[in-house]
């Protein structure tokens, strides 16, 4: 009988590629869904998605992070628990709780139900948002897995001090539990990549955007970019490694602006040229339109601003290059296409 791996999050953009990745190594998997009914359509999914036609050994459990119910019977049985679910947004909440909240309570109700469970191993899908920000701005790297996001400051918004305090919630349940050498963190930057499905999400939903001509013009914003494919590989290897335990790994492929973003779907997509922007707003313009655009606003103490991290670790764990920003990008503009999203 294939081991069982618990995923959280099955139906998100992560947590579909990271479900897709397990069965492709033989694992059986049980993911959470807050509504089973979304079950039958993150099957046909993975079925359509498995190079390996496994989706018959995915089986779903209707889980909250908000709420008590279902989070021990889920992870009965499990060998291991992938717990990639979290609240994500691009424009931040009144209140920042409604993110924090259930991104801390939720990562505390799965790693003490693994806890419970005697699960082996636990992999944490965490943050760049838990390392990069908050430091005074003239440090801009190089970033490293040694690094830890302050949880209060001008450049840190409600995600990212959600992001901090999950992670070190996690840490702290597995060190008073004796088990810190169990749990293994992923901390992506911003990921890119092929979508699963039709919902294009929030990751999805800045390049739908720029291939269907809904951005006039390019804030001086740049991100680390990783490929989804390469973060699900190495959550993979992040279970798999035992000399993994204890360790946080970055997954990120290098910087990306949003011009270069823009520039690179243009080149793949020349039919669509005319509607992808190439000109960069300046900074001044960018914080006047921030007083109008929630997404913007958030973003804005960025302006300017580019993060070197050093991806050594997460390399070494992946054994192999990560795919690079721009073929991330196209992918997804391509898995758009495909899905008639644009």
């Amino acid at each position: 009988m294939a081991d069982r791996v618990l995923v959280t999050g099955i139906s998100g953009f992560l947590g579909g590629h990271v479900a897709l990745a397990l069965l492709d190594a033989g694992y059986a998997v049980r993911g959470s869904v807050r509504n089973l009914g979304k079950a039958d359509k993150v099957r046909e999914t993975l079925a359509r998605a498995s190079a390996a036609g496994n989706a018959d050994n995915v089986e779903f459990v209707a889980l909250d992070l908000s709420d008590d119910k279902g989070w021990r019977e889920a992870a009965e049985g499990c060998r291991y628990l992938q717990h990639v679910a979290s609240p994500f947004v691009t424009a931040m909440p009144r209140d920042k709780d409604e993110l924090i909240r259930p991104a801390v309570e939720g990562t505390r109700r799965a790693l003490q139900a693994g806890l419970a469970a005697g699960v082996e191993r636990i992999v944490l899908t965490s943050s760049f948002a838990a390392i990069g920000y908050g430091h005074p701005p003239a440090r801009t790297g190089p970033f490293s897995e040694a690094d830890w996001s302050k949880t209060s400051g001008e450049e840190v918004n409600f995600y990212t001090e959600s992001k901090t305090r999950a992670e070190l919630e996690a840490w702290s349940i597995m060190e008073a539990a004796g088990r810190r050498d169990d749990l293994a963190v992923v901390n992506p930057t911003a990921i890119l990549g092929p979508l699963l499905d039709d919902d294009p999400g929030t990751s999805g939903d800045l390049v739908r955007r720029l291939l269907a001509g809904g951005v006039p013009a390019l804030p001086r914003i740049s991100f680390g970019m990783v490929d989804v494919r390469d973060v699900a590989e190495l959550q993979l290897k992040a279970m798999e490694t035992l000399s993994a335990g204890g360790k946080r790994f970055i997954a990120s492929a290098g910087p990306m602006s949003f011009k270069e973003i823009a520039d690179a779907l243009r080149s793949a997509f020349p039919d669509r040229a005319a509607k992808i922007p190439d000109r960069e707003l300046p900074d001044w313009l960018a914080r006047i339109a921030a007083l109008f655009n929630a997404e913007l606003r958030s973003r804005v103490a960025s302006l300017g601003i580019v993060k070197q991290i050093d991806n050594r670790a997460g390399t070494a764990l992946l054994g192999h290059p990560f795919i690079s920003p721009a073929e991330a990008a196209v992918a997804m503009g391509r898995s758009l296409v495909e899905q008639k999203l644009v």
